[in-house]
């Protein structure tokens, strides 16, 4: 341990967070069921095959006008 130890800092943005979940301890689980909805999906890796073959490839110049 340092001589000189200084306090631990802690920013603003930390202290509101901790601050915030103190005064609400629901907050937590609510994170996780938001999280569930959006993001925690099963993934079907057979439709994402099929949609990786099925893409047509761009043209390098996508702004140039063929005149076939």
């Amino acid at each position: 341990m340092p001589f000189f130890r200084r306090p631990d800092y802690v920013s603003d943005a930390t202290a509101f967070l901790q601050q915030l979940k103190t005064q609400r301890p629901e907050l937590d689980e609510q994170q996780r069921q938001g999280r569930a909805l959006l993001w925690d999906k099963q993934v079907d890796r057979q439709a994402w095959a099929e949609f990786r073959q099925a893409q047509v490839r761009q043209k390098p110049y996508v702004y140039q006008t063929n005149n076939d």
